[in-house]
């Protein structure tokens, strides 16, 4: 039982009672007759405010939350008796989650319903679990508050961010996939796999003239292309140690598993076989090649566990490996971190041998937080030490990315947050100038 600001008020009016029977001689007892009255008032108004049973507590979400994303989760409060109440609600999500806010306020009327939503943000994959629900909420004469926890306790396991793939498909249905950031997904004329005959344009190409239905119907027909179904696309993700360092209060590498994922639904949808490998000084996880929408979610399975590990990446040993699993060419997304050291030079002479077999794209995440140190005005020696530092980080990647690209190498370098958006549309413009 817990007293209200009226409770208090209510009992403290039998203070100057007592107070005054020090001067009037039995005006005590009418203070202590009215405090034990206000007592037994506290009393029922507890009693018919009603146990956590009057209650029917409900929470619903997602049984696979997404990473990194704000995460709908709904509250409902029915009331099962005929007076209402205003009241509390503490929903006690895992501590590692970032959340709005974890008590709410709200009054119910008489056997209606309170619905609230809220949203909270995983920061790691993995399996959590969320407690009880604990409410709190006012007797009906405004004296107390009685508190009641509700048996809540469920598991809930984080995957990779699965909102863009749902997203993606409703924008697809609506054919309003610009409104995403992506360009068009399909590009006609600039493939080599027949899609139809239809009348010539004035901007058609001559070379697409099909003489044959020209004749057959009397009028110009052109042949229209689309671009090539059945390709081969493999997504080789980095797990070393700079995969750890957190782009705001989010690892990289949970980064490149969205979009590794992301990838995949697209261009599973598209008719291209998928695959997937992760590696760190050796290789850990390798999904062959395949069609269709089953291995979208038999990537989601193998990455859903995928954690980076505190050593070097091992780009020859991963690369060596792929070039025996995959011999016909492909276009191969490695996702990585440009460290400095040996590794570099190792990623620079295997991305180079792979460029010869295979079409190498390879992906890195942009720190701003670098690039902030490297562009902010010096105060003091420390200022100066970091401006110089960032400076020279971002120069040894700039270098390491040029001499991939004159090697023949694709690269692309975005921010995390423009990431998964940015894979996509290099993987349609890719594919819609055949170069797969």
């Amino acid at each position: 039982m817990l007293p209200s600001t009226r409770g208090v008020l209510v009992l403290l009016l039998a203070v100057p009672l007592i107070a005054l029977g020090a001067l009037i001689r039995g005006v005590e007892w009418l203070g202590w007759v009215y405090a034990l009255f206000a007592l037994a008032m506290f009393y029922a108004d507890w009693r018919m405010a009603g146990g956590v049973q009057r209650f029917d507590v409900e929470r619903k979400h997602e049984n696979k939350l997404s990473l990194g994303v704000q995460n709908p989760v709904t509250l409902n409060v029915r009331n099962r008796l005929r007076r209402g109440t205003s009241f509390q609600v503490r929903d006690e999500a895992p501590e590692e989650f970032q959340i709005e806010t974890r008590v709410m306020e709200g009054s119910v009327p008489p056997l209606g319903t309170w619905r609230q939503i809220y949203h909270l943000q995983p920061l790691r994959r993995g399996d959590y679990r969320f407690g009880n629900i604990t409410l709190r909420w006012r007797g009906p004469l405004g004296l107390v508050y009685r508190q009641g926890v509700v048996q809540a306790e469920t598991p809930v396991k984080v995957y990779p961010n699965l909102m863009d793939v749902r997203k993606y498909d409703l924008m697809l249905r609506k054919n309003r996939l610009q409104e995403m950031g992506l360009r068009h997904t399909r590009m006609f004329g600039e493939g080599t796999e027949f899609e139809r005959l239809r009348e010539y344009l004035p901007d058609d190409e001559y070379r697409r003239i099909n003489w044959k239905a020209t004749a057959r119907r009397h009028r110009p027909v052109t042949v229209q292309y689309q671009t090539e179904r059945s390709q081969t696309v493999i997504a080789v993700l980095d797990t070393g140690r700079m995969m750890q360092s957190p782009v705001a209060n989010i690892a990289k590498l949970d980064y490149a598993v969205n979009a590794v994922l992301f990838l995949g639904y697209v261009a599973t949808g598209k008719g291209d076989r998928v695959g997937v490998m992760s590696f760190a000084d050796d290789v850990s996880h390798y999904l062959a090649p395949r069609q269709g929408r089953g291995q979208f979610y038999r990537m989601l399975e193998v990455l859903y566990a995928v954690d980076a590990q505190p050593v070097e990446p091992n780009y020859r040993k991963a690369l060596t490996y792929l070039a025996v699993k995959q011999r016909r060419r492909a276009l191969v997304v490695i996702f990585t971190d440009l460290s400095s050291g040996a590794s570099l030079d190792s990623l620079v002479a295997q991305v180079s041998l792979l460029a010869r077999s295979s079409l190498p794209l390879v992906v890195t995440i942009s720190d701003p937080d670098v690039h902030a140190a490297a562009d902010q005005v010096p105060t003091d020696m420390l200022s100066v030490y970091q401006r110089a530092s960032a400076a020279h980080m971002l120069d040894e990647r700039r270098l390491v990315l040029d001499t991939l690209r004159k090697r023949g190498v694709l690269t692309l370098d975005v921010p995390a947050n423009q990431l998964s958006l940015a894979v996509i549309n290099r993987y349609l413009e890719l594919k819609g100038r055949t170069m797969l």
